[in-house]
């Protein structure tokens, strides 16, 4: 096997459509709409490095400062292979969304329905929802003598999780009794919150959240880290890309030798035009999930009523996750043809792991027969180029990232290349990117609803709501 050479797998961002030269100017961005941010980037590229990895910017330095922590977690994903033939995540959030999104990547598309000679690891659930029908499912399908649960919140009080886990160890303690808990691991913070508590008197083994590290931002922490090394991925080799872009993203205050912020950058911009609508549409499959994993990245991290100094400005941009080809036969039409609203981020590849030719056939009918003789990768990397050229002879603002292949590397570089555009987008928005306000109203509702201790006021709130008019309910 050639030996693996970084440089050999840097990912490109190629925004020429972005800009008026490519796209025509009454869409399109002059270079002057950058030289008139640059205020803006140069002083969000300071924000953003000098706070390093302090504060809420603790995800900064997961790729540099968890060695002993991946020992850890490769010796206990280790015996969690040896001794268990399933593993579930129990989260919901980052907690889910990262770990799915990196599974998709780097695993087989049908893992799970492998044989265990090929599949070479635990069968793998994320169970990211409280639909009781989902949970029937998943029980109805494993066997709790042979499954490790990995529970996965930073508070330890998230009604989710914590209502999985009441289930779940419900569930262990009839079947195994007091060898339950060598059946549940903890992800959590290292000091607070129930499930440090719960960990320390059952006797959970336990990985640790950076208090620093917010759940969208916490996918190269143990919350992903340990359930990708239970798949067999080279976790060590995804901190490395994520690490290469940490180091290229503080290189240059500069956005144009600068990939995360001249992201950032063109957003903002779009932002100011109205362009309030991201589309992220991976073309391969493998990446199907890293769009979900984005739209709670930006959606949660921007979308914000207010900036820091108080004001009102309903920042944003709404995020939406798309297939290619897929959403060529559904979405396209509307982006190509419906509001200038939209900045569609298309991933490509330029290899595939794996190819399948398109064989000879169907001479009779041209219109078929054209394809025969080609790859199923050239023709899915062609009908995205294709795309790519009908967005933007309908003058549609549409930026590329390219992976040279799907691996560790390039997915840690991509994930981290996603936080640092966010990280910069936020600070030249002047909002702050790691608050939540939007989610906490909802879940303070819904413990009121439940009659949880210490939200009296907001059941009294929520009881004095003007009632539903019958009128208006068919």
């Amino acid at each position: 096997m050639a030996k693996f050479n970084k440089n050999d797998y840097q990912i490109r961002f190629d925004f020429n459509n972005m800009m008026a030269d490519y796209i025509g100017a009454e869409q399109g961005f002059k270079e002057s709409d950058v030289s008139a941010v640059l205020p803006q980037a140069k002083a969000a590229f300071e924000s953003v490095k000098q706070q390093g990895g302090a504060g809420w910017q603790g995800w900064l330095d997961l790729p540099f400062d968890q060695d002993e922590i991946v020992e850890d977690i490769l010796a206990t994903a280790k015996g969690i292979r040896k001794n268990f033939k399933t593993f579930v995540v129990l989260g919901i959030g980052g907690s889910a969304l990262g770990p799915i999104a990196v599974f998709q990547a780097l695993r087989h598309l049908h893992y799970n329905e492998l044989s265990p000679k090929l599949r070479k690891g635990p069968k793998f659930y994320v169970e990211d929802n409280v639909d009781p029908e989902r949970m029937s499912a998943l029980l109805d399908v494993i066997d709790l003598k042979t499954t490790c649960f990995n529970v996965i919140t930073k508070s330890g009080a998230t009604s989710e999780t914590m209502s999985q886990y009441l289930v779940i160890t419900d569930q262990l303690k009839k079947a195994l009794g007091a060898d339950y808990a060598s059946h549940v691991i903890a992800t959590t913070d290292r000091e607070k919150g129930n499930l440090i508590k719960l960990a320390k008197k059952e006797g959970f083994k336990t990985f640790y959240i950076n208090s620093g590290v917010g759940g969208r931002f916490s996918e190269l922490s143990p919350v992903g880290l340990l359930p990708a090394a239970v798949l067999g991925i080279d976790v060590k080799k995804m901190l490395s890309g994520a690490r290469d872009m940490v180091k290229k993203g503080f290189k240059s205050a500069n956005p144009y030798h600068n990939m995360p912020l001249m992201a950032a950058t063109l957003q903002f911009i779009a932002m100011q035009k109205g362009k309030n609508v991201s589309v992220m549409m991976p073309y391969a499959d493998s990446l199907k999930y890293v769009a979900d994993w984005y739209c709670q990245l930006w959606g949660e991290s921007l979308g914000k009523s207010v900036d820091k100094s108080g004001k009102e400005v309903y920042a944003g941009q709404t995020p939406v996750k798309a297939l290619g080809v897929t959403d060529q036969h559904s979405q396209i039409q509307l982006y190509t043809e419906g509001p200038f609203d939209k900045v569609i981020t298309l991933i490509a590849v330029d290899a595939f792991r794996k190819e399948v030719m398109i064989p000879e056939g169907l001479p009779e009918f041209p219109d078929v027969n054209f394809l025969c003789g080609n790859t199923m990768g050239t023709l899915l990397n062609t009908e995205r180029k294709a795309t790519e050229y009908a967005l933007a002879k309908k003058h549609r603002l549409n930026r590329t990232i390219t992976l040279p292949e799907v691996n560790e590397y390039t997915i840690g570089q991509l994930l981290m290349m996603f936080m640092m555009e966010c990280a910069f987008t936020g600070a030249m928005l002047n909002i702050d990117t790691y608050n939540q306000p939007g989610v906490e109203e909802g879940k303070n509702a819904t413990y009121a609803m439940f009659g949880r201790k210490g939200y009296e006021a907001k059941k009294a709130e929520l009881d004095s709501a003007k009632a539903k008019s019958a009128k208006y309910i068919l």
